[in-house]
């Protein structure tokens, strides 16, 4: 099984937009397609297709939100691919692609506090928990760098 990271662009963005994930996540996770939009129209903001043996299977998106601070905003894997390790592999090779950024000193994530599996999933990349966003809506985790 190999994993990898492609940016988003004309040939893949159409499987990127059909993605789905269990009727039970589908309160966790954003449109891709708005995610995508989102990308279009604003810098910083960075996508990545997750592909399995070169067929797209999940969606990433990051953002510089200062110079030392990048925040993942959207990760999501297809139903018909979930609890197979491909969201471990290319969330691991996110964080090693956003380490790259100079100067930054933190990665941000923020999940559902009521999601089952988030908490021991991030915490098993070292995100720690630091608390509630300020719509009190979300649980931030970070790493520090």
């Amino acid at each position: 099984m190999k994993i990898s990271l492609c940016p988003v662009d004309k040939s893949n963005y159409e499987a990127v937009c059909d993605l789905e994930v269990r009727e039970d996540q589908e309160d966790y996770v954003a449109s891709n397609m708005w995610s995508l939009v989102e990308a279009q129209f604003n810098s910083g903001y960075e996508t990545r297709a997750i592909s399995c043996d070169d067929k797209v299977v999940g969606f990433l998106m990051w953002v510089q939100e200062t110079s030392d601070k990048t925040a993942i905003w959207r990760f999501m894997l297809d139903i018909k691919h979930q609890n197979k390790g491909i969201g471990r592999q290319a969330l691991a090779q996110a964080i090693e692609q956003i380490k790259q950024t100079p100067e930054l000193k933190q990665i941000e994530i923020c999940y559902n506090p009521n999601n089952p599996v988030a908490k021991d999933f991030y915490s098993s990349f070292g995100f720690v928990e630091i608390g509630m966003d300020d719509d009190d809506e979300d649980m931030l985790a970070i790493i520090k760098l």
